[in-house]
């Protein structure tokens, strides 16, 4: 591909791996393996794989050349979706590793931005690496074992995950383009150097690999060994029930309906709706029964201030979330049933103490929900000891607590939660709806929001439009502040406007031309730029490629 990727799997196979086996866990990461030796054995092949677990969340100068600390991969992606989304909202004037910048649609649509390149780089590593691992076991001329298709299944999951990432965030949606013939990314099928530069395939070409991709994962692990070790681990394996949530996903984008809805059954079987008590428990864990993969981020990798719920979580000790308490869209939060426990992580009532907070509302005597001071003190003093938090944290209306750190109030790390099975009642019963099976669609959304809302009845959403309402609702609720509000917008094609229906509480004065976004299917502001780096580079890439 272009110079940069012809790096990154030298320096990505020399870089330290590490094994998920207990005794490396403890271990300052030096173990590493040559690019001579990756595919020697089983065990080696093994290693490589770790590496790529390890790249979803480790700083990305540690994965390739001209990396930068301030994006640990996923720890920055998997939030992104909704702070482009609007839906997980700044309060106040902080711009810690471009937080606030990519909130303001300043830095996607930059082909120069840290955001641009960093994506596009560290998705092209997991395809270099899946595809180093799919062909050296095609030739590796090993007995086949069912450690051997795990591994195979894993590469070929790792390699779709990858292109549905690419394609969704540097492309026109599936649904409301041309997928024949809008552009995608380039597909890339090279394992060593020298790399084979190739021009963008039609977006319809990538989803045909990645279903292809899917189908072969699934297959392999049809035949494999299953994940090995147990627990929060465990999960940071991918297996055949993430194959098969990817490919819910997937079919959900493109208008799948019936694929969408059979993979997302077939995705949750093995992973028990959450109660109350593990829902508001912070979602800092893969050890919760619904998680079906998620990243198990070991003390020796912790990225500190690079970190998920540094960006996210208001129990974070960082300046960022005590500076910038991160608030939710209370027309969302509003309409939450009392009778819905889900209500519960939402301050509506938290005192506003950031003396500059965006609303100018920050501060005794500027907060209209406060006429006693003592109140106002005495309110922020209980959130404090509810919640783990001091003094040093600021507090605004309408905060969260639904990301919550295992021990607040420190920089402690936690894992990184990438699909759970609510997700996937949630596919399923958006994919029945939108094939007209309401009565299924029904009994889908009723299945998973039963346990959230005690009062919920599905019987009252009794035709598709209504339904459909209910489901874009759920799912906003459900999965608030696990990254998808993008996705989920260009899927159905909806604008941003911070200012409609009361308002979301964003401030425009912040917020600026992300205040208001216009639908997908009209701004092409949604897509993200092609980095520059990748245009010189490429001699089948030009300036007439750049979204």
């Amino acid at each position: 591909m272009i110079n940069k990727i012809k790096l990154i799997l030298l320096a990505a196979l020399i870089f330290p791996v590490l094994s998920c086996e207990d005794e490396f866990l403890e271990r300052t990461p030096t173990d590493a393996i040559s690019a001579d030796d990756a595919l020697a054995s089983v065990e080696n092949m093994q290693l490589v794989l770790n590496g790529v677990h390890r790249g979803l969340y480790s700083q990305s100068q540690t994965v390739f050349p001209g990396g930068n600390t301030a994006r640990a991969n996923n720890h920055y992606w998997v939030p992104m979706g909704d702070n482009l989304a609007g839906t997980l909202i700044h309060s106040a004037n902080a711009n810690n590793l471009g937080w606030r910048t990519n909130a303001q649609w300043n830095d996607h649509t930059i082909q120069t931005s840290l955001t641009t390149e960093l994506l596009w780089y560290h998705r092209y590593n997991i395809i270099l690496h899946s595809n180093l691992l799919i062909k050296g076991i095609e030739e590796s001329g090993f007995t086949e074992t069912a450690r051997l298709n795990e591994i195979l299944g894993q590469a070929y999951t790792y390699r779709a995950y990858a292109y549905l990432s690419l394609v969704q965030h540097y492309a026109k949606g599936y649904l409301i383009g041309n997928p024949e013939t809008d552009p995608g990314v380039p597909l890339l099928f090279s394992s060593e150097s020298p790399f084979t530069s190739q021009p963008r395939s039609s977006v319809q070409d990538i989803y045909d690999q990645i279903g292809s991709d899917l189908t072969d994962a699934i297959t392999a692990f049809e035949n494999g060994s299953g994940r090995s070790g147990s627990g929060a681990a465990a999960k940071s394996q991918l297996n055949i029930d993430v194959a098969y949530g990817l490919r819910a996903r997937w079919a959900l984008s493109k208008g799948d309906w019936e694929t969408a809805a059979a993979s997302a059954v077939a995705a949750r079987q093995d992973y028990p709706i959450m109660n109350e008590a593990d829902w508001l428990s912070g979602f800092n864990s893969n050890e919760l029964s619904e998680v079906i993969w998620g990243s198990h981020v070991i003390e020796a990798e912790t990225t500190f201030f690079r970190s998920y719920f540094y960006l996210a979580s208001n129990t974070f000790n960082g300046s960022q979330i005590r500076n910038n308490p991160k608030i939710a869209d209370r027309r969302l939060v509003d309409a939450i049933p009392e009778t819905d426990y889900r209500g519960k992580v939402f301050i509506v009532d938290a005192p506003n103490t950031n003396t500059s907070a965006a609303n100018g509302e920050g501060g005794f005597g500027n907060d209209p929900n406060y006429t006693d001071e003592a109140a106002f003190n005495a309110r922020r003093a209980e959130i404090n000891e509810e919640y783990g938090i001091t003094n040093s944290f600021n507090q605004h209306p309408y905060m969260h607590f639904k990301l919550k750190n295992a021990n607040p109030g420190t920089i402690d790390p936690d894992d990184v939660i990438y699909m759970r099975s609510s997700e996937m009642y949630l596919i399923e019963a958006e994919a029945l709806a939108m094939m007209d099976d309401v009565p299924n669609a029904q009994i889908a959304l009723e299945t998973l929001v039963n346990e959230r809302d005690s009062a919920f009845d599905v019987s009252v959403f009794n035709t598709k439009e209504s339904l459909m309402e209910e489901i874009k609702f759920q799912r906003r609720l459900e999965l608030w502040g696990e990254g998808f509000g993008y996705t989920d917008k260009i899927r159905w094609d909806e604008e941003i406007d911070h200012a409609a229906d009361g308002g979301s509480g964003a401030s425009q004065v912040l917020y600026q031309q992300a205040y208001q976004i216009d639908r997908p299917s009209i701004n092409d502001d949604w897509i993200f730029k092609i980095p520059q780096a990748e245009i010189n580079a490429n001699p089948n890439l030009s300036s007439s490629d750049q979204n």
